[in-house]
């Protein structure tokens, strides 16, 4: 038999040297050739090979052989009946014309690679150490007791232990002139209540209805006690004063001043009751005291101070650092498990897995829901005892505007518990897809055990990244100079140093933002968005790569090498990181703009409010809209992106206009099984997500967050904290699953496109699938246009 000449072949035409039965593609070569050569081919095919006298057959060339990639362990013919395999074969042959075809490219480009967008890695990379040195900043100059504890009449920042006094255990701000109160809150008065003398104690001072008690300055000057001492005394050391210093502290100048009003501590501050008690009032007039202003003013100034929106957001991120046992638990490892039990769940019961994910995020969402209710009021105890437990029907100590931003929170739930419902009663038919497109995911999840371990790492990056960017951010927003108020001497004060009554150091003090300061925090935040989507990006690349190379090697776990998954990461990192910049910036700058709507939003809340105020409502809810619309559109495109750079090494830009092309060319054929695929695994993301809000709700609830120095002034935050932060541990780790079906589908595109609508890698499963999914719409169709037809018919 005479020596065969070989040539290139079609790419997917040819595995491991084998033609591929049932290919449409023209002119692929087969094994022919000699009378000899046929007759081993129909003797392994199991035909009679022809007689001496009948015709030879063309002369055709050998099969090559395929990249390692392509090999399949079994031929892609088994089962098939050999003489219908020998006439595909014969045909395919006859149909061959003379010289050799074009070859194609090999599916996943391993060769030939070069580093793409190289401008926007530079950009990432110089705007990293912008953010490393606006983060330095913040904690050079920070001090986030600021953002709660407040000020002293000496500047200092109460339970800080390196201020000009040992405060460490002193973290309660009371105010000690009740005066200078009332006298901010006086509409006609330039006095603001951050002028008032204010001193820091352990915890709010008591009237004695028998004995009058006074709360004296920090121990200095002719004084001589340490401060364990002057807290030991109650803050009184009034039987130590001069007869000049008792004068000067019955006229409210100090260095004492009387304790007559009841006080409570609300949110780390005194709130002092409207009115003295007349026992104590009694006891002050006795003793020749100056006359005393009360009323519902001295309560509503210090509510108000207390409760503007500054205020409150600054001790909400406060309660950041106070619960950060919370965050670490509920935030951090109770994700982590979830979401890995559910990938190793997944690959082995696909269809329970997806069922029990659409019942649980129904009762997540309505026991989150309830919850929301309860501390919002709305819900008594007896509604919800054997639901939650008589633990969670305590009252929470938060002020009226904490209880309306529960109540806020919990409608806005409520729509989303309705809308989830409808959602999932839609969906019941569909979910049979999804779990049909999951399964085949799984198998390659199974095939790959590694990618189950992989989003680990990722997740401790961006967990770590998380517990900086939130440290960082209480040290900027409390970053300034602390410099002491102007008061055009409408106050006046005991100084014990100079022993002499003064009227210049009798001011308070306040926090003070340089400009540059905000864009800092600006700055920070938008490092949050585009670190957090580069992580993201390069993650969905890795993962793509390796159920790619799955794919394209018919699901031979011998091809894909042993480590197919660490192959895949050193492509990304060698050649695609400015893609992944690029990619990343989009999305962030989409989320920032979102961001800053918001903030615009709430700034012009008051606008709203006035008439005609509804226009402007409507507008800035169509720009949210369209907004976010636009951030799903271009994540949707990301992440196909990413799977066409993790295959060819293309730039974002053109893989990006590959990924759009094959998407429109194939919308009808894979779109909905996509999209229905995407949403069960979205619905399993915010299934993890409400568990872990579920989960900080009930240690939130716990005493040790209710009272002392780890009081969280309400739980909204740290729960919303939780729900974010978990939707983000999730959203890595569900990533693979759902990258995974992106992949497969669009590799499942780019196989049909090389082989004329006939995918030839396509596992069973998802060309059953596939198939199916297309006959429904089919026979959906002609069902409709049958319906119209006899409508025409009708009315004729």
């Amino acid at each position: 038999m005479r020596k065969q000449q070989k040539h290139e072949g079609p790419t997917g035409a040819i595995v491991s040297g084998t033609p591929v039965y049932g290919s449409p593609v023209i002119g692929s070569p087969v094994v022919t050739g000699s009378p000899a050569a046929t007759a081993k081919l129909s003797s392994d095919l199991g035909t009679a090979a022809p007689e001496d006298d009948a015709p030879a057959a063309t002369p055709t060339r050998e099969l090559p052989s395929a990249p390692p990639l392509y090999e399949a362990s079994a031929p892609p013919y088994a089962g098939s009946p050999p003489a219908a395999y020998a006439s595909s074969v014969l045909h395919i042959d006859r149909e061959a014309v003379a010289g050799p075809p074009a070859a194609k490219k090999p599916h996943i480009k391993l060769q030939n690679r070069k580093c793409q967008d190289i401008v926007f890695l530079i950009l990432f990379i110089a705007f990293g150490i912008g953010f490393m040195i606006e983060s330095s900043f913040g904690f050079n100059k920070g001090e986030p007791r600021r953002l709660v504890y407040g000020l002293d009449y000496l500047g200092n920042t109460c339970g800080d232990k390196k201020a000009s006094v040992n405060l460490e255990s002193f973290d309660v701000r009371y105010w000690q002139n009740p005066n200078q109160v009332y006298k901010s809150g006086v509409l006609s008065n330039p006095f603001n209540l951050g002028d008032a003398r204010s001193i820091c104690l352990q915890d709010c001072p008591i009237p004695n209805p028998t004995n009058l008690t006074w709360v004296c300055d920090y121990p200095q000057g002719p004084i001589n006690l340490t401060m364990a001492d002057w807290a030991s005394r109650n803050y009184d050391y009034f039987d130590l004063l001069t007869p000049t210093q008792k004068n000067s502290s019955t006229n409210l100048t100090g260095p004492c001043y009387p304790v007559l009003f009841q006080s409570e501590n609300f949110f780390w501050s005194c709130q002092l009751e409207a009115s003295p008690s007349n026992e104590t009032l009694k006891l002050w007039t006795d003793i020749g005291g100056v006359s005393i202003n009360s009323g519902n003013v001295i309560v509503q100034v210090v509510q108000k101070a207390l409760s503007e929106p500054t205020t409150v957001v600054k001790r909400y991120v406060a309660d950041l650092g106070r619960a950060w046992p919370v965050l670490v638990v509920c935030g951090g490892i109770a994700p982590l498990l979830l979401s890995v039990t559910w990938l190793i769940v997944v690959r082995y019961f696909a269809g329970t897995i997806t069922w029990l994910t659409v019942i649980l995020l129904n009762i997540f969402m309505l026991l989150v829901t309830v919850f929301f209710y309860i501390k919002a009021g709305w819900i008594g105890k007896d509604a919800v005892l054997v639901v939650v437990g008589s633990g969670a029907t305590n009252a929470l100590s938060a002020s009226t505007s904490e209880q309306n931003h529960l109540k806020i929170v919990a409608v806005i739930m409520t729509i989303l518990v309705v809308v989830v419902v409808l959602i999932t009663l839609v969906m019941l038919k569909r979910v049979v897809i999804a779990v049909a497109v999951i399964k085949v995911a799984g198998k390659a999840i199974g095939a790959i055990p590694s990618l189950i371990i992989y989003p680990i790492i990722p997740f401790i990056i961006v967990a770590v990244f998380l517990i900086y960017w939130v440290a960082a951010l209480l040290y900027l927003a409390s970053a300034g100079s602390v410099v002491q108020n102007t008061c055009n001497n409408s106050c006046a004060a005991y100084d014990l140093q100079l022993q002499a009554i003064t009227e210049n150091n009798c001011c308070g003090y306040s926090l003070h933002h340089s400009k540059n300061i905000a864009w800092a925090i600006v700055y920070h935040i938008f490092g949050m968005f585009w670190i957090t989507q580069f992580i993201n990006a390069c993650c969905l690349t890795t993962i793509a790569g390796a159920i790619a190379a799955y794919y394209w090697a018919r699901g031979e776990t011998m091809e894909l090498g042993w480590a197919p998954v660490l192959s895949s990461a050193k492509r990304v990192v060698h050649y695609s990181l400015g893609s992944m910049a690029l990619g990343s910036l989009l999305v962030a700058s989409i989320e920032m703009v979102r961001f800053i709507m918001e903030f615009i939003q709430k700034r012009l809340k008051l606008l709203e409010m006035a008439p005609g105020g509804c226009c402007l409502s409507i507008l800035f809810c169509c720009a949210q809209c369209c907004l976010g619309c636009i951030e799903w559109t271009i994540k949707f495109i990301n992440r196909n992106a990413y799977i066409v750079i993790a295959t060819s090494g293309k730039g974002f830009c053109r893989a990006a206009g590959k990924a759009t092309e094959l998407i429109v060319t194939n919308i009808l054929r894979v779109g909905a099984v996509n999209i229905i695929g995407d949403l069960i695994l979205f619905l399993g993301k915010v299934c993890v997500s409400l568990a872990c809000a579920l989960f900080s709700f009930l240690m939130l609830d716990t005493h040790k967050y209710k009272d002392g120095h780890s009081q969280v002034s309400s739980p909204l935050f740290p729960v919303l904290f939780c729900w974010g932060i978990g939707y983000i541990t999730a959203g890595i780790f569900f990533a693979v699953v759902e990258m995974a079906i992106d992949t497969i589908l669009l590799s499942f595109c780019i196989d049909a496109e090389e082989h004329n609508g006939n995918a030839m890698f396509a596992p069973p499963l998802l060309t059953d699938t596939l198939s199916s999914h297309a006959r429904c719409q089919e026979a959906a169709e002609a069902a409709r246009v049958l319906k119209k037809q006899q409508r025409v018919a009708s009315r004729k």
